[in-house]
């Protein structure tokens, strides 16, 4: 079925230190979702369970990133993770630490099946 974006979020998040990338998605998708209050809902035939979210995470290793603990910041909606080359790795100064910087997109979408009202 076809979306229909109704909102695009960005936000970005760090692991200072440890190098843990599901960590810097988690953050940055907090980011995103915490600077936001969607308050459209009585104004469309759609509830926050209706919500389609397309997550998308950039960092240097996305393989490394746990979609599933991504998707759990989330209270609402069907959330789709998709993690990509992207973000920022510092290593430390002696080498033996290293801060992930990730970035996120979440796209707010509903099915265009239905009409709204």
């Amino acid at each position: 079925m076809a979306l229909k974006r109704y909102l695009t979020e960005m936000g970005m998040g760090v692991d200072v230190h440890g190098g843990d990338y599901t960590k810097a998605a988690k953050r940055a998708v907090s980011d995103a979702i915490r600077h936001s209050s969607i308050n459209f809902f009585p104004h469309i035939d759609y509830t926050r369970d209706d919500m389609q979210l397309k997550v998308k995470i950039g960092v240097k290793k996305p393989e490394q990133v746990d979609i599933a603990a991504v998707a759990g910041e989330f209270p609402y909606g069907n959330v789709e993770v998709t993690p990509e080359v992207g973000g920022i790795d510092v290593l430390s100064e002696n080498g033996k630490d290293l801060m992930v910087v990730a970035n996120c997109v979440v796209l707010v979408c509903f099915e265009n099946e239905r009409e709204n009202k």
